[in-house]
């Protein structure tokens, strides 16, 4: 085996790159052995999404694992939050072979310790990336004197009456749903989750397929929900919902067709879990959800904590303060509930009982929970970051009616607007997201700002 260059597939929070050429199942199984070297597990839960590679990759690291002494619980496919269920409920570290959305020949790792407490750069990922370097230089540890079994475990029924059993679904009333899992893992898990719920389900592209024939598994990129928008208003259906390649993203769009901002949903689901834990509580949202968010978890009793963008951080905190809920500007949402792991789906629970527990539709009942003007995130290329972020500094840091902050990037705010540029970690890229109280300001401020970006 050819000794791998893993810093280009090991991430901040995952393993992901193109198969073959990056790595392969060689890989795959010192992968695994070195998971639970780290992770001093017994025993551990393995899952993958429907990508042609996954099976394979899949199955190598349960060898990996299984010739340590480590017993293997295979549940096969699933989505990534089934995975985190999976190591919740059997309190076991778990791995989930998916690339989400990324083209048909990327695949990856999301690794967790028991109960889906995340495995990243600073939790154990760097140590599994320095073992699987070292043992393709010079070759696998030997195998335990007695290998771990390896056994099979369908765990989709009990992950979707675990989902129902937090949300109460049991006024909602008639509901026409469009969804369209984007021919991945939520073809899968959406029929079981939502049997028995008064919907009428009319599914667009169901058939599991990792080559994405018709489009981009990611409904974040506006192109990628068109023929969701389109299929909803073609129903007159109540709703759409969207998820990405691995399904632990999912994205709305009201009645209309017109997409549901992911800091609105976060907004309607904080609302929801502090009444549920009595009208008290603590809400992460990281540094770009809108304004709204902090707004309504205050009105609704709440504390808001104000995170970096990413999952790591949310999690962290999440354990940290024991707050019940998370979101973020991306679409993934946290639940303390969840052993604080992400789940589009329970996402998607909350927006389906909030409307059809009351006769508005979703677009009336949404515009509560979204009260400002947000450009959604702009990304430019730039030679230099640091230098574009020292340029805003200088144009915004002398006036007196605004404030700045470091916490991810810069953050200038002003009474009527605010807005954030941050870095890409892995492209030479500036992120903007701006906000303000009317459209006319957030043009402005957004326009300034990318005028000095691409000076």
């Amino acid at each position: 085996m050819a000794v791998a260059d893993l810093s280009q597939i090991v991430k901040a929070y995952d393993v992901r790159g193109v198969v073959p050429d990056q790595w392969d199942e060689a890989l795959a199984e010192l992968f695994g052995a070195a998971f639970v070297q780290v992770t001093g597990a017994a025993a551990i839960v393995v899952g993958h999404d429907m990508r042609p590679s996954s099976p394979g990759l899949s199955r190598a690291f349960a060898r990996g694992a299984a010739a340590r002494g480590v017993d293997v619980t295979e549940i096969g496919l699933c989505s990534t939050d089934q995975l985190y269920y999976a190591s919740g409920a059997l309190g076991l570290p778990g791995a989930m072979f998916t690339a989400s959305h990324n083209p048909a020949q990327y695949n990856g790792i999301k690794m967790c310790r028991a109960g889906a407490a995340p495995v990243g750069q600073d939790t154990g990922l760097s140590e599994i990336r320095e073992l699987a370097e070292r043992w393709s230089r010079e070759g696998a540890p030997e195998p335990a004197a007695t290998p771990g079994t390896i056994t099979s475990r369908d765990t989709l029924s009990d992950y979707a009456a675990y989902l129902r059993s937090l949300v109460d679904l049991t006024s909602v009333r008639p509901l026409k749903v469009v969804v369209d899992a984007g021919n991945g893992m939520g073809g899968h898990t959406v029929p079981t989750v939502f049997e028995g719920l008064p919907l009428t389900l009319v599914p667009m592209y169901f058939e599991l397929d990792g080559t994405f024939p018709n489009h981009e598994a990611n409904p974040l990129d506006p192109a990628n929900i068109v023929d969701l928008q389109q299929r909803v208003r073609a129903e007159s259906a109540d709703l759409g919902l969207a998820f990405d390649g691995d399904a632990d993203r999912c994205f709305v769009v009201d009645e209309r067709g017109e997409p549901v901002s992911p800091s609105a949903i976060t907004a309607l689901v904080a609302a929801r879990e502090l009444a549920k834990n009595g009208g008290k509580g603590t809400v992460i949202h990281n540094l770009i959800t809108s304004w709204t968010v902090p707004e309504v978890v205050r009105e609704n009793g709440g504390t808001p904590v104000r995170t970096r963008v990413g999952h790591s951080f949310i999690k962290a905190e999440m354990a940290t303060s024991g707050a019940i809920f998370g979101g973020e500007h991306s679409a993934h949402y946290y639940f303390k509930d969840f052993w604080n792991a992400d789940t589009g789906m329970l996402a998607a629970l909350h927006v389906l009982a909030a409307l059809g527990g009351q006769s508005a539709p979703l677009s009336s009942l949404v515009d509560q929970y979204d009260r400002y003007t947000g450009s959604g995130e702009i990304n430019s290329t730039v030679a230099d970051q640091q230098a574009s972020i020292a340029a805003i500094r200088a144009a915004y840091g002398d006036r007196d009616d605004v404030t700045l902050d470091d916490l991810d990037g810069l953050t200038v705010t002003a009474a009527d607007w605010w807005f954030n540029v941050r870095p890409s970690n892995t492209e030479p890229l500036l992120r903007l997201n701006a906000e303000a109280r009317d459209e006319t300001t957030m043009t402005k401020i957004r326009d300034e700002v990318l005028a000095i970006i691409r000076a």
